[in-house]
C-alpha cells in the first residue's frame, strides 16, 4: 500500500495533536488537587467494605479498570452499571461501602437515579465529574474535578481526553492509596501470583542462589593465576574473597580479570587482593528475588553475594540464575 508524503505528514501530526492534548489535559489536574482529593483519601483508606465505582459509557468502561487497578493494589472495589443497579443489582451494596461516581456532564441519567438509592443507604459519595456545577456535583460529599478544556476529537465529542484524565485521576487515587497502606511487594504477589507479575515475587535468594561446595571462594592472599583456574572451574563469572578468618572481603570478577591482565607486565607476580574488587555488593537470602534483579540493574552488575551471620560466604545469586526463574 502506498502512502504519500503529505498524507504521512497529516496522519503524523493528527495523532501528535491527540497527544498532546490529552496530556495537557492530564497535566492540568496537578493543579486542582487539593483538600478534596485529600478528604477523598482519608474516606476510601478509612472505608470499612468496598469501593463501588460507577459509569456509564466510556466512564464505566474507565471505572472499570480504576476498580481493578484499586483491588489489585489493596483496596477492595468492584464495578456497578448504574443501569442495571435499578434492576436490582444495587443489593450489592452494604452500609459500609463508599461510592465513586464518574460523568464528565453530572448529568448522567442512569448514574442519577442510583444516587436516591445510596443517599437512602446513608453512603458517601465522590464524585469524579467534568461539571462541578452539576446534578452529581451538587449531590456527592467529595467532588473531584476531571473536567478538560477539549477532547481530543476534531468534533470535541468523542471521550478522549476527558477519559485520560479521569483514568489518570484514577490512579493517582490507588497508588496514594498504596502508599497510605504501606502496600508491600508480598502484599502484590498474594494478588498477582501467576504471570510475570509475580514471578519476582514468587521466589527469594535462598531458593535461586548457589550455595556450599558450589561457590567459588579465594583467598587475597593466594596467586591471581590459581583465582582464575577456580573461578573458571565453577563457572559464575565472579570469585569471593574471604580473608583468614573466612570473611568476605571482596570479589573477583570476569571484569577484573581482564583488567589486571591488560595492565599487568607479569601476571604470574599477582596476588588476588592486588585485583580485587572490595566493596562488592550483598543481598540477603530471605530478599525477593525482583530486588536482586533491581540491584544488578542498578549497578550493572551481574552477581550478588549472599553472608551468613558471621560475615562469611554463604552465596551466590548470579543474572543467569534469574533469567531461568523468570524474573529477568
Amino acid at each position: 500500500m502506498i502512502i504519500e508524503q503529505n498524507e504521512e505528514t497529516n496522519i503524523i501530526n493528527d495523532a501528535k495533536e491527540v497527544l498532546d492534548i490529552e496530556s495537557r489535559s492530564v497535566a492540568a489536574l496537578s493543579d486542582r488537587l487539593g483538600h478534596s482529593f485529600v478528604e477523598a483519601i482519608n474516606l476510601l483508606y478509612s472505608c470499612k467494605g468496598r469501593v463501588v465505582i460507577s459509569g456509564m459509557g466510556k466512564s464505566g468502561l474507565v471505572g472499570r479498570k480504576i476498580a481493578a487497578t484499586m483491588s489489585s493494589t489493596g483496596t477492595p472495589s468492584y464495578f456497578l452499571h448504574p443501569a442495571e443497579s435499578t434492576h436490582g443489582d444495587s443489593g450489592i451494596l452494604t452500609k459500609d461501602d463508599v461510592v465513586i461516581a464518574i460523568s464528565n456532564s453530572g448529568e448522567t441519567a442512569e448514574l442519577l437515579k442510583l444516587l436516591p438509592i445510596v443517599k437512602r443507604m446513608g453512603l458517601q459519595i465522590i464524585a469524579m465529574v467534568g461539571n462541578t456545577n452539576s446534578t452529581l456535583g451538587n449531590m456527592s460529599d467529595i467532588v473531584l474535578d476531571i473536567g478538560v478544556e477539549r477532547e481530543a476529537c476534531p468534533l470535541n465529542k468523542a471521550p478522549t481526553a476527558s477519559t485520560t484524565a479521569t483514568l489518570a485521576m484514577g490512579d493517582a487515587l490507588a497508588i496514594c492509596l498504596l502508599k497510605k497502606r504501606g502496600f508491600t511487594s508480598e502484599d502484590f504477589l498474594l494478588f498477582h501470583p501467576s504471570g510475570s507479575l509475580g514471578k519476582g515475587f514468587l521466589y527469594t535468594v535462598k531458593e535461586l542462589m548457589h550455595s556450599n561446595e558450589e561457590l567459588p571462594v579465594i583467598n587475597a592472599t593466594d596467586k591471581f593465576t590459581d583465582a582464575i583456574t577456580i573461578i573458571t572451574e565453577k563457572r559464575l563469572g565472579i570469585g569471593v574473597v574471604t580473608d583468614e578468618n573466612g570473611k568476605t572481603t571482596g570479589v573477583v570478577s570476569d571484569g577484573d580479570i581482564r583488567r589486571a591482565i591488560m595492565k599487568a607486565h607479569d601476571a604470574e607476580t599477582l596476588l588476588v587482593k592486588d585485583v580485587m574488587n572490595g566493596n562488592p555488593k550483598f543481598i540477603e537470602e530471605k530478599d525477593l528475588a525482583a530486588k536482586a534483579l533491581q540491584i544488578m540493574e542498578k549497578y550493572s552488575i551481574t552477581s550478588l553475594l549472599v553472608n551468613d551471620e558471621n560475615g562469611c560466604p554463604k552465596g551466590i545469586i548470579h543474572i543467569h540464575d534469574l533469567l531461568k526463574a523468570g524474573v529477568a
